[in-house]
């Protein structure tokens, strides 16, 4: 495919942020004696933070917003009474908490270790800014990326063009000899496909797709297409 710049996004392609998420849920409840059943909770919390999050890449609703409003979603769902000094309290301690969590996906530093001497790796990812690099560093995945673009340094989230063009500027790469790498069709996907970048769907859900979307459903697939 001619590719010389692969960027990647970083959650749910390579951190495995639903494991993370689980366990600095757990950590935090308990340090705060919340006592609602944790399956109970990610049961009705996971599908209402996928929703903020389409919403905050859609600029409908602001970073303080989703943070507060998925809880409090969740929360009210379980009929688990919380008060709203509480839920705040309980945001910051989970943003603060979850980079102490740094579990990848399988095969993510074999794979990077087979790709580093190929091509030049980036990050564009939509996470926030305090601990996107947090998450990277204790991994100990940052040392393969050369660029790591955020959305809030950029001012826009993908699928916005603006940030695959200023991912593309900054590693002075060309759209025809870079392709992009992630689990959500609309953000990494078609965000890539846009701007006439390749694109690799990482379909650990098992979704039903095009078949004109390249696909894998575990890292290590990619060691074919790349």
């Amino acid at each position: 495919m001619n590719i010389q710049h692969i960027f990647f996004d970083l959650d749910h392609t390579l951190w495995d942020f639903e494991t993370n998420s689980a366990k600095a849920f757990d950590f935090i409840f308990k340090e705060n004696a919340v006592t609602v059943d944790m399956m109970s909770f990610l049961k009705v919390y996971i599908p209402i933070n996928h929703r903020y999050w389409k919403l905050y890449r859609d600029e409908k609703v602001s970073k303080s917003a989703l943070r507060y409003r998925r809880l409090r979603e969740s929360f009210d769902a379980l009929n688990y009474t919380v008060s709203d000094d509480l839920i705040h309290h309980l945001s910051k301690v989970y943003i603060d908490n979850l980079p102490n969590y740094n579990q990848l996906f399988d095969g993510t530093v074999e794979v990077l270790n087979y790709l580093e001497p190929k091509y030049e790796m980036h990050i564009i990812t939509n996470g926030f800014d305090e601990i996107q690099d947090l998450k990277l560093e204790r991994s100990g995945i940052k040392k393969y990326f050369n660029k790591v673009i955020t959305s809030e340094s950029v001012g826009v989230k993908k699928p916005n063009p603006k940030i695959f063009d200023y991912a593309l500027q900054s590693a002075n790469a060309l759209p025809e000899h870079s392709i992009m790498i992630g689990d959500n069709l609309e953000a990494d996907v078609q965000g890539a496909l846009n701007m006439n970048m390749k694109a690799i769907f990482c379909n650990f859900e098992e979704q039903t797709i095009h078949d004109d979307v390249i696909s894998i459903h575990n890292l290590y697939e990619l060691k074919k297409h790349l």
